[in-house]
């Protein structure tokens, strides 16, 4: 197996168990890994559209028209008129700031025992390697 092989091979056998555990800690709250993608993208970067926030996650429109009626549902995110009529804006409710700072804090000592024993500096050069890898694939 070349190194290549063997990197994504490695990154693979991580992302699913990862995935997994990520899923089971945010049942309490009812969400997805994919729906907590959505509340720390709106979090991070304020209120976007539909088409963001596909962009933002490489995924279809009619996805993030489902993910997001389901936050909606759960009260964690309220949609706007934009500028243009046609457009809508998608937005944290009060209750979903709180609920983000809560499942932060609640993710934390899980996100520390994922990375036991990797040095900080590692954590860094590996955020920017696949940062790149992302950026290679999407040209």
């Amino acid at each position: 197996m070349t190194v290549e092989q063997e990197f994504f091979n490695q990154y693979r056998l991580m992302y699913r168990p990862f995935i997994n555990r990520l899923n089971v800690q945010l049942e309490t709250y009812q969400l997805y890994s994919s729906q907590w993608a959505v509340l720390r993208f709106l979090n991070d970067r304020g209120p976007h559209s539909f088409v963001d926030i596909a962009n933002f996650m490489s995924i279809e429109k009619p996805s993030v028209t489902k993910l997001v009626h389901k936050l909606v549902e759960l009260g964690y995110v309220e949609t706007v008129v934009g500028k243009d009529k046609r457009e809508k804006l998608v937005h944290l409710s009060t209750y979903g700031e709180e609920l983000v700072q809560e499942i932060k804090s609640q993710l934390s000592p899980f996100f520390e025992q994922a990375l036991a024993g990797v040095p900080q500096q590692d954590i860094e050069i590996a955020t920017q390697v696949l940062a790149r890898i992302c950026m290679n694939i999407n040209q």
